[in-house]
């Protein structure tokens, strides 16, 4: 865990990690009481079994230095013991905040890469073609473009993605917080967290790029970028707030439903 901190805690990509740590013990917490109750040893058989595969791949990870590796298996190690002690019935009743605690962990770098490429190829053209239409002289090839003088790169972090995984994150947690109880709700506003971190990463991009053009590419890079990120993060979090007051009337519909299943 102290290397996951030094070397992910630290980074926009994995700055969520202490707030999901925080959290996600709280919510083990509050749900230790219903499984305790249901408490009772798991498998030996099974759990070590799980064990001599897990542990020769915790230190494969931490000899190679591969901490996404090293963090994955070392929760997967916790994990078994837990369910050695406790068994599967009382792990069942804690599997979200277990779930959520995977948040801590970065992902590895070649599966979040693949996974954002399109993303950002996607979003880059979505800018072109605004700023097109608004008239202004800008061009794209990939992540590549080019506004009046000034060519701009869309990394990861230009786009905001980095922030996605922390906007997931903190979305889960309010949602399971606030509508735990109707699971249809639930998977609902779930759908809707990755359309609205779009939309703002999108308008993140659309800021930059105009503030590039018309202030130059210091001002572009330097406060008003971090600014931005913070901006649109926050913006992002608002949405699916307000997406959950508007769409009370569904909610209420669900729960009657369920209520009537």
């Amino acid at each position: 865990m102290i290397r996951v901190g030094q070397e992910s805690w630290s980074t926009e990509q994995g700055a969520h990690g202490p707030i999901v740590l925080a959290t996600g013990l709280w919510l083990l917490s509050r749900e230790w009481g219903r499984a305790a109750a249901l408490a009772r040893p798991g498998s030996w058989l099974a759990g070590t079994a799980l064990l001599a595969v897990l542990l020769p791949l915790y230190i494969f990870a931490r000899v190679t230095s591969i901490v996404e590796i090293e963090g994955a298996a070392m929760y997967a190690i916790v994990l078994t013991a837990a369910y050695l002690l406790w068994g599967a019935a009382s792990l069942r009743v804690v599997w979200f905040p277990l779930v959520y605690l995977l948040f801590m962990f970065p992902p590895p770098d070649t599966l979040f890469a693949m996974l954002t490429q399109p993303l950002k190829i996607a979003i880059s053209q979505w800018a072109v073609t605004i700023l097109h239409a608004a008239g202004y002289p800008i061009a794209g090839s990939g992540v590549t473009i080019q506004i009046g003088q000034y060519d701009m790169l869309v990394a990861a972090a230009c786009a905001g993605l980095n922030s996605m995984i922390s906007l997931t994150a903190l979305g889960l947690f309010y949602i399971y917080i606030r509508h735990s109880a109707n699971w249809r709700y639930m998977l609902f506003l779930l759908a809707c967290i990755l359309p609205v971190a779009i939309v703002a990463n999108l308008i993140r991009v659309l800021i930059l790029l105009l503030v590039t053009y018309h202030f130059g590419e210091a001002a572009g890079q330097g406060f008003i970028h971090e600014a931005a990120g913070l901006t649109m993060f926050m913006t992002a979090l608002l949405g699916i707030f307000l997406i959950d007051s508007l769409a009370r009337p569904l909610r209420d519909r669900l729960a009657a439903r369920g209520a009537a299943a």
